[in-house]
């Protein structure tokens, strides 16, 4: 019987590696990201230090890795991931990921994590998807970078109004509370995955609560930083 070969999601020519789902030229023509803060992942003059926002007003997180900014193809392929149920994507998206990250790693030195979690979703949001599209992401993160993912580590605690309809300060203070740590992380180098950060609003109030609880740090990594 003859294989069908895998094909790359993005121009659809065969692939020599499978399990890649994106060819080394469609990588190679990603959208790059401008010199960002590494602080807060927006747009600043230098790449190693913190931007100005950050001096006076730096958030929880110690650093915020990005794949590229909400634009396409990548936009496309979360929206795919998220609203479609296409979870074939997930290797793909998790690779991008994982090579932004040993980028990052190699440019500054920065250790692999303790820890993999994703921001937990709300359970009627949980039921209409049926699945967390950040889940087989962090599998996947989690066994190259040996660590453990903990899906359980972060717990929901009442239901939130939805983010993207709210003003940024409003937000903040739809979230307050929202979420609570289920395990010991004390001492323990944290990494939160997420699909898109917007204002870093979801991410900062867990980021938050995680160092409050004695963890060493957190990382941000997500997909998409809007810009």
């Amino acid at each position: 019987m003859l294989s069908i070969p895998a094909l790359c999601w993005l121009c659809q020519m065969p692939l020599a590696i499978a399990h890649h789902g994106c060819c080394s030229l469609c990588l190679r023509h990603l959208p790059r990201l401008p010199p960002c803060c590494p602080r807060c992942g927006l747009p600043a003059l230098h790449e190693r230090t913190p931007c100005g926002r950050c001096l006076v007003h730096p958030p929880a997180w110690s650093r915020i890795i990005a794949v590229c900014g909400w634009q396409p193809p990548v936009k496309a392929l979360v929206k795919r991931l998220k609203f479609y149920r296409v979870t074939a994507l997930s290797l793909m998206l998790a690779r991008l990921m994982l090579l932004a990250w040993l980028a990052a790693r190699r440019q500054h030195g920065l250790r692999r994590p303790d820890v993999i979690m994703t921001v937990p979703l709300q359970k009627n949001r949980a039921w209409q998807r049926g699945f967390n599209q950040m889940d087989d992401i962090a599998r996947y993160l989690a066994h190259c970078c040996g660590c453990r993912y903990l899906p359980a580590a972060l717990r929901r605690t009442r239901k939130a109004k939805i983010q993207h309809r709210l003003t940024a300060s409003a937000r903040r203070r739809n979230l307050r509370g929202a979420f609570r740590v289920e395990i010991d992380v004390r001492e323990r180098h944290i990494t939160l995955l997420d699909d898109v950060v917007t204002t870093g609003c979801t991410a900062q109030e867990i980021s938050r609560i995680l160092l409050a609880a004695g963890a060493a740090s957190v990382e941000i990594w997500c997909l998409c930083r809007t810009l």
